[in-house]
């Protein structure tokens, strides 16, 4: 979750969007902006497609090479 919340943090600077702001346009409360950004795991992945959908990004499933 670190590099998503780093990936997130950074696109939210690069816009130059406060956290209020990225959450307001993400539809997404403040409380939930700061857990993303700190790494917090046990966010929900919906509303993390909601901030990342305003950078034109998702989340989903990644096929894993098991043994």
């Amino acid at each position: 979750m670190t590099r998503i919340a780093e990936q997130i943090k950074l696109r939210r600077k690069t816009y130059g969007l406060t956290q209020a702001e990225l959450a307001a346009r993400a539809g997404v409360g403040l409380r939930f902006v700061r857990d993303l950004e700190q790494g917090k795991i046990s966010v929900r992945m919906d509303k993390v497609n909601q901030v990342l959908a305003l950078f034109g990004e998702e989340l989903g499933p990644v096929k894993m090479n098991v043994l």
